[in-house]
């Protein structure tokens, strides 16, 4: 069929099913579950949420995160979102759902890698503070300044003397943040011992998701019990009126995300912006334009 047959709605029907195709190669991964229920590995009760319920609620969901962009850039607002959690306990799953619908110049993850050598010697939450919002922006923390709570804590990383030093800056760092107009909202996924074995395990005998594993994370394993400390403590010491923490079940990956992204709409009122509408221009065309034709050698070869 050529370029001029094409159907009309056959192209808008493609267009529509491709954009849901995003998620549901998202979702490919995760098939696994189906084929061990199918093998007896593990019961019907312990499957997760109904798949057409899951993506209807998760396209509805999204759809929402679209109107409150839109509402963000409107009133210019600031908002920052912490995830935290153990490790795979579905928090870059979380952030993938909520950012995919949206815009990357609006909202956007900081993913931080280890601190420099620089970095280290720097006021400890100057790295973090280089990647706050501007007025119209929402950024997303996958993991954030909490990580000297947790991880550096367990494994040796700061001094007794630093981590209470950090429990003592932090409210008021959160509470500084809070008063020069940032919307701070910060949520703790919790899995339980076998979840993260059991994930872990399928990471080691999946090739595509081995990356995820780090020394770091297969040393969580071992430290299961000090990091449990490490998070009451966080939480107890950390959960201030001002930023409080919200803890998001997240042993059924679809629930918590569908439910962390309900329960982030609610954080922030708003409404449906004022829009002028939109008039596709028509396309100027000069006679005189020639298109000229691109070589052979440069388009990329069609084996599909």
């Amino acid at each position: 069929m050529t370029d001029e047959t094409l159907d009309p709605l056959s192209c808008i029907k493609d267009e529509i099913v491709d954009s849901f195709d995003e998620e549901l190669e998202m979702q490919l991964e995760e098939d696994r579950l189906d084929e061990l229920v199918a093998e007896g590995l593990i019961s019907e009760g312990e499957a997760t949420l109904d798949r057409r319920l899951y993506f209807r609620e998760l396209f509805r969901l999204q759809h929402e995160l679209v109107r409150l962009q839109d509402w963000v850039q409107y009133k210019k607002l600031k908002v920052v979102v912490l995830f935290e959690g153990r490790d795979s306990a579905g928090k870059g799953g979380a952030i993938k759902r909520v950012t995919q619908r949206l815009n990357p110049r609006v909202c956007r993850v900081v993913a931080l890698p280890a601190p420099t050598e620089r970095e280290q010697h720097q006021w400890y939450f100057q790295r973090y503070t280089a990647h706050l919002p501007t007025a119209g922006e929402m950024v997303l923390f996958d993991r954030s300044w909490y990580n000297r709570a947790g991880v550096e804590r367990v494994m040796g990383f700061c001094s007794s003397e630093e981590l209470e030093e950090f429990f003592r800056s932090v409210p008021d760092f959160e509470r500084m943040l809070v008063r020069s107009g940032i919307i701070l909202i910060k949520y703790w996924f919790s899995i339980t011992d076998e979840e993260q074995e059991f994930r872990f395990s399928m990471r080691i005998q999946d090739p595509l998701k081995q990356w995820k594993l780090s020394p770091m994370d297969l040393q969580s394993r071992v430290h299961w019990e000090e990091y449990t400390k490490a998070k009451e403590e966080m939480l107890e010491r950390t959960h201030i009126p001002e930023a409080p923490w919200w803890v998001v079940h997240a042993v059924d990956k679809k629930r918590a995300r569908l439910n962390c992204i309900a329960h982030l709409l609610k954080q922030i009122p708003y409404e449906a912006v004022p829009k002028p509408e939109i008039i596709l221009p028509e396309r100027m065309r000069n006679a005189d334009y020639h298109r000229t034709p691109v070589p052979p050698e440069m388009y990329v070869p069609e084996i599909y």
